[in-house]
């Protein structure tokens, strides 16, 4: 005779519900990626290796394995499962030499993270790399002093707010004196060449470009506008505004205003040969909300000044004044005729004098005169004409 309480307890042990995985859905992926490796590994009696000749599977186990043993986590985690010893190094690694760094970063990307790790993710496009190439292909900029000052009054008009940083692409025009944001580094366009005729039919033209590093390139205007949609972080590449002038007379009052001031123009009387030969071209331009006879009485002792006394050649009398925009705007104006002038200080140290420009006096007058009205917003001085265009 059967006894119902022994079968029913036989028969408990077959009914017990079935244990849920303690593993989390990304370990389980983790598990099935290095399940992948194994079948390669028990396939060809050997670990996957890198190289373009190689297939795009292979690569993709190469890449994985190598963070795979880089990770302590999921090494703890597939220990117990490798019983071919692949995360202990027990086979021959791929050659490095056979990937770039730039390419093993590419495919490591996205790796490890809450994506699935069997899919190969960032993978840089042949465009892209030869962007990157072109970029990466710089020069030391010879002249990069006539430039420095340049890009640094830029760097400061941004921090200032008189210029802003915007996405490139809504405007993706380069030209002439344009300056961006690559990969963390300001970029102005110092020169461009003759308009040519790309492969695919659409205009490009040869760019001489300074790089805040002290480093210059000539590649094409339609490569660093590749650059730009997307650099080298990922990011997008930024525009720098042209500087922001006004309202420079307006009722609407700023830290930087001045109720009424003096536009100045000096003339240093300073012995140094370049200065004694050009003196009649050399302007320093300035804006003080004071007399600018205690702007200049300490003249002599002051780099600024280029250690020399000064005579005022003329004065403007302005009101309502933003003068920190005044100034840029002056500066944004001149800049192709900056001064590249190097002096020695009372101690011996070689200084660059900002804010002197070899311009006509009659063409500052006649840039106040337009900043009077109105009209000077898109001009700029042509120092081979010598004259505002």
């Amino acid at each position: 005779m059967i006894d119902l309480d022994e079968l029913r307890a036989e028969l408990d042990e077959f009914a017990q519900p079935q244990k849920k995985s303690a593993r989390s859905p990304k370990e389980e992926r983790v598990i099935a990626g290095f399940e992948e490796i194994q079948s390669f590994v028990e396939q060809y009696g050997r670990t996957p290796q890198h190289g373009e000749d190689k297939d795009i599977f292979e690569r993709l186990y190469a890449v994985r394995l190598d963070r795979l043993r880089s990770l302590e986590e999921c090494k703890n985690l597939l220990l117990p499962l490798d019983h071919q010893g692949l995360l202990s190094g027990a086979f021959v690694d791929a050659d490095p030499a056979l990937i770039s760094d730039d390419e093993l970063l590419a495919e490591l990307a996205g790796v490890g993270d809450e994506s699935d790790i069997t899919k190969l993710r960032h993978v840089r496009s042949v465009a892209e790399i030869k962007v990157a190439e072109e970029i990466a292909g710089r020069d030391l900029c010879q002249d990069f002093e006539k430039f420095e000052p340049l890009i640094k009054q830029a760097e400061r008009e941004l921090k200032a707010g008189i210029r802003k940083a915007l996405p490139f692409g809504r405007d993706a025009s380069i030209e002439l004196g344009n300056f961006f944001i690559l990969s963390g580094q300001f970029v102005y366009v110092a020169e461009v060449g003759e308009t040519i005729k790309a492969p695919n039919g659409e205009s490009d033209a040869r760019l001489r470009v300074i790089y805040s590093n002290g480093t210059e390139s000539n590649i094409l205007r339609r490569s660093l506008q590749r650059a730009l949609y997307k650099d080298s972080q990922g990011q997008k590449g930024r525009r720098l505004t042209d500087p922001d002038a006004g309202p420079l007379f307006s009722g609407n009052w700023e830290d930087d205003d001045i109720e009424s001031g003096t536009i100045y123009v000096l003339r240093s009387l300073s012995n140094h040969p370049f200065v004694a030969e050009h003196r009649e071209l050399i302007h320093k331009i300035g804006v003080t909300g004071g007399t600018v006879e205690e702007r200049i009485s300490n003249a002599v002792n002051n780099t600024t000044y280029l250690l020399a006394e000064v005579e005022v050649v003329a004065t403007y009398k302005l009101s309502s004044i933003n003068r920190t925009k005044l100034e840029a705007l002056f500066h944004r104006i001149f800049a192709p005729a900056l001064l590249d002038l190097t002096i020695l200080d009372r101690f011996g140290k070689p200084i660059k004098p900002r804010e002197w420009f070899l311009v006509p006096l009659h063409v500052i007058d006649e840039a106040v005169e337009k900043i009077r009205d109105g009209s000077i917003v898109d001009l700029v001085y042509d120092p081979q004409e010598a004259r505002l265009v």
